[in-house]
């Protein structure tokens, strides 16, 4: 037994997204929140997998996601935390 498979893989897109999918998950997410994973790409309209909609939206798109160098100040908190945890931060 297992998990169904969560699309049928024949005729969806692979590789790099095009400007116009990132704007459809965006505007879709916006409107709709983010939901279930499996069903985004088809109520969207999207020829993606739901667990490449998943990935793109947490890694590239959203909108709180930070890009760039981090601070000083964050830099020290880093320092301030690990020296206190270590790697371990279970």
């Amino acid at each position: 037994m297992g998990r169904a498979p969560c699309c049928d893989k024949v005729g969806l897109n692979k590789g790099r997204w095009t400007q116009e999918e990132d704007q459809i998950l965006t505007n879709y997410i916006r409107a709709n929140g983010e939901g279930s994973w499996r069903s985004l790409p088809k109520n969207a309209g999207l020829l993606r997998c739901g667990k490449s909609c998943r990935l793109r939206w947490i890694n590239y798109l959203r909108a709180d996601l930070k890009r760039g160098n981090i601070s000083t100040e964050e830099e020290a908190i880093i320092t301030k935390l690990h020296a206190s945890f270590g790697n371990n931060m279970l």
